[in-house]
């Protein structure tokens, strides 16, 4: 059994030392990039969610298509991050106002390593800024957003007394008013985190890349595809995680989505590309405290998973879909990881 290459406690991983500076360690815990090497990065919590350490590569299986995998690469050392943050602000401007109060926040949750870039849709999608590590720049791009305001939630009320008094059904003076037909609101997400992941594709390859959405939730109006979008995420290991307000939290909009009504959209994108592309939970949030909370878990997480790697048999020409599957030998455990990825074909 070849040997599981690991990371000892205190050893600086890939890219986040400065480049000027000569680690001591490097030559005995140098990490060969293989082509078809495989990298999952695994979460694991307890019930009631709280993150485990200190577990060892003889704890984890891994098997790729049913079959048990070796492991070639194992480390719990934090990686430094190259963030993407999609913010909603065609959300209802009730909610678009109180994620305004949680920037400082949200701008906390990031390391001096990591690497944040800020974007924002709703109609259309618009990059704020390019990623930067310089907290400030994300800060002040942040507090011009603080001007924006949200949508209407495609809302429309209506009533017995919205076209004004009548008498004996017929409006009041004879006149007719116009029927207010509300417009359709558009909200692009699959375009959203399309732009995100075709961006996060050209960062350093030694960082954990992650698409951070701030929404409502919904979907409607994409020219992207989930299918389409999700093969993306997964031919370039980039994990989604979310924080969903108020529409995409709401009872009626999963009933909705459950049956998928012409004309409605979609609301629970969000949870199905985190799931997929990293196992982990969307936060459904409603008040300020647990947005900002939501924040550095989600950030931690990201930073802190397990790393497992191998190298799995010769892709060749193929570039099918391979499903992952990692399990950890202790009960009570719950383990969070991609469900698979695209694999990219050896050059001959």
């Amino acid at each position: 059994m070849p040997p599981i290459e690991t990371l000892p406690p205190g050893t600086p991983i890939p890219g986040a030392a400065p480049r000027n500076q000569i680690d001591s360690a490097e030559g005995l815990y140098k990490f060969v990039v293989v082509t078809n090497f495989v990298q999952v990065p695994v979460t694991v919590k307890t019930a009631d969610g709280a993150p485990v350490y200190g577990l060892l590569p003889k704890d984890f299986t891994v098997k790729e298509n049913g079959k048990i995998q070796t492991l070639r690469f194992f480390t719990s050392d934090p990686y430094p991050l190259s963030v993407a943050i999609l913010l909603d602000v065609g959300m209802p401007d009730v909610d678009l106002q109180r994620v305004h109060e949680t920037y400082s926040a949200l701008v906390g949750a990031f390391s001096a390593y990591d690497e944040v870039a800020l974007y924002t849709y709703s109609s259309i999608v618009s990059q704020v800024t390019d990623f930067t590590r310089h907290s400030e720049r994300l800060t002040a791009a942040l507090n011009e957003i603080k001007l924006d305001r949200g949508g209407n939630g495609g809302q429309y009320w209506g009533g017995p007394l919205a076209s004004g008094p009548t008498v004996n059904g017929m409006p009041a003076g004879g006149e007719v008013p116009p029927v207010q037909v509300p417009p359709k609101e558009y909200h692009v997400l699959n375009d959203a985190i399309l732009r995100a992941a075709v961006d996060l594709g050209k960062r350093e390859k030694d960082r954990r890349k992650v698409i951070f959405v701030i929404s409502d939730g919904r979907e409607f109006g994409s020219k992207a595809s989930y299918r389409d979008v999700l093969k993306v995420l997964q031919t370039r290991d980039i994990e989604v995680k979310g924080v969903v307000l108020d529409v995409g939290t709401l009872p009626v909009v999963h009933w909705i989505e459950d049956r998928h009504l012409k004309g409605q959209g979609y609301s629970d994108l969000v949870d199905r590309y985190a799931k997929a592309t990293g196992g982990g939970q969307v936060y459904g949030e409603l008040t300020r405290n647990t947005i900002e909370k939501a924040y550095v878990e989600i950030a931690s997480d990201a930073r802190n998973q397990y790393t497992l790697g191998y190298v799995p048999q010769a892709v060749g020409g193929s570039s099918a879909y391979r499903s992952v599957e990692v399990i950890v030998h202790k009960k009570g455990l719950k383990v969070s990881a991609k469900d698979g990825y695209y694999a990219v074909p050896t050059k001959r």
